[in-house]
């Protein structure tokens, strides 16, 4: 058991510096960090940026390789992910009218970031 719990701490860890990379690259680009692990009701939302009038939402995978970070992303993900970007928008001041994009960043095992824009086909 020690072992699992041991191999569970690593990937949370590695999952959080995927995460940390992905916010700099953003940063790097001139978007804002505006919530990290948002929950809502379709689950969590690793991050929301803005840029302007744009709001981004991220999911964040991370691999070996970009690959099988890429593959990572299920179409039942996508639907949580989109679920819960729309409930976010109830508290925007322009709503499910705000100008969006629905982003998946790729993180190797180098920590090398990937950014798709618009992955999800939306917009």
């Amino acid at each position: 058991m020690a072992g699992r719990q041991h191999q569970g701490q690593r990937a949370h860890l590695a999952g959080q510096a995927a995460e940390e990379a992905a916010a700099r690259a953003y940063e790097a680009r001139g978007y804002q960090v505006a919530k990290r692990r948002w929950r809502g009701p379709g689950g969590e939302i690793d991050l929301i940026l803005r840029k302007g009038a744009l709001v981004v939402f991220a999911e964040v995978k991370h691999s070996a390789t970009f690959e099988g970070a890429a593959a990572r992303i299920t179409p039942a993900q996508m639907q949580r992910i989109m679920a819960s970007a729309a409930q976010f928008l109830d508290g925007e001041p322009q709503g499910q009218l705000t100008e969006t994009r629905l982003d998946a960043v790729l993180v190797n095992g180098e920590g090398a970031v990937e950014i798709l824009e618009n992955a999800f086909g939306q917009g």
